[in-house]
């Protein structure tokens, strides 16, 4: 009960953030690269730290969470709100006025570190590990921007990733508080009642599709720690290894990779083949449930379980994309 009534406070204020939105002219307008065709209001992810506001309020009056700045608390969800709240709110005002790479690099770092600081991981990790979170986390906190391009896209694969991690947590091995993973997925349910339909009311914006990324590496990371195994980064195959082909694809042409571009496959998908965007989604999310699944059903090791999905995934993407490429020059 305590659940849906969240769900419909979430609700309400997301339409509350549509009419500031539109008296403010918050809106996406359509260019040479994009999916769409209409103006579209932009920043409908803001619901996703509204959503942490709302879970760290239920932990303090229900729970009896308090303040603390040592280790009697943990995991600390102040530290990882911090984080949270600082990339949204730059992610924020890049969606208003495009801010420099530079900026926005400077408040990455800092929401990695406060992340950091909150996994723990300067005094687990070994030095050189620490760099290497860093040029990890922030290459996957962009390409998830990267990725979120067309209509339920992110909102279709984060409810996968989510629900997943919700599933281990309660099935597998407990990591993290229980409403930790729910809150998202309730902020999930409401953005996709929205941006899920052909003509959509709102995208994720910067401040959406950075917020659910940093909240879903969090959560990942936590699961990492718990078990030992890296194997969970799988959880995000399919984005990964889009975005890191098409990058790589990019630098052989020569091209500007932080230019605006339309190679990646979904985009091919929707905007050469005229797919419809649900679909494409809904199939991006489908193979990374299948992916998903295996993950946890199977006992193996580290080594094994890229061997056994990273090459084939790798393998299926060059193919498939070729083969789009082809029919699309032969159109």
């Amino acid at each position: 009960m305590m659940y849906f009534a969240v769900f419909l406070v979430l609700f309400v204020l997301e339409l509350f953030y549509f009419k500031i939105a539109d008296r403010f002219n918050i809106i996406d307008k359509p260019n040479h690269r994009s999916a769409h065709t209409d103006i579209t209001l932009r920043g409908g992810g803001i619901i996703f730290p509204i959503a942490f506001l709302f879970f760290m309020g239920y932990e303090f009056f229900f729970k009896g969470y308090r303040f603390s700045l040592d280790n009697s608390l943990e995991p600390n969800f102040w530290i990882f709100g911090a984080g949270l709240l600082t990339i949204c709110i730059i992610s924020f005002i890049d969606d208003m006025m495009d801010l420099s790479t530079k900026i926005r690099l400077i408040f990455h770092f800092i929401s990695v570190t406060l992340l950091l600081f909150f996994l723990n991981a300067f005094q687990l990790l070994p030095w050189w590990g620490i760099p290497v979170c860093y040029v990890l986390i922030i290459g996957i906190l962009n390409a998830y921007n990267f990725m979120d391009g067309i209509n339920g896209m992110s909102g279709i694969y984060s409810l996968v990733v989510l629900s997943s991690l919700l599933y281990i947590n309660q099935c597998v091995v407990e990591f993290v508080n229980h409403d930790f993973i729910i809150y998202p997925i309730l902020a999930s349910v409401v953005f996709l009642f929205f941006n899920f339909r052909k003509k959509a009311k709102c995208f994720l914006g910067d401040i959406g599709s950075m917020g659910i990324a940093f909240w879903i590496i969090t959560l990942l990371s936590l699961l990492m720690f718990k078990t030992g195994q890296i194997k969970w980064v799988l959880f995000l195959m399919v984005y990964g290894a889009e975005t890191i082909l098409t990058i790589i694809e990019r630098l052989r042409l020569k091209e500007n990779i932080f230019d605006a571009h339309r190679r990646h496959l979904y985009q091919l998908f929707a905007n050469d083949k005229k797919i419809s965007h649900l679909l494409v989604s809904s199939l991006y999310g489908l193979i990374q449930l299948l992916i998903n699944v295996i993950v946890i059903m199977s006992n193996w090791s580290d080594l094994i379980s890229f061997l056994v999905i990273l090459l084939p995934t790798v393998i299926l993407y060059l193919v498939v994309k070729d083969k789009v490429k082809k029919t699309i020059l032969n159109s």
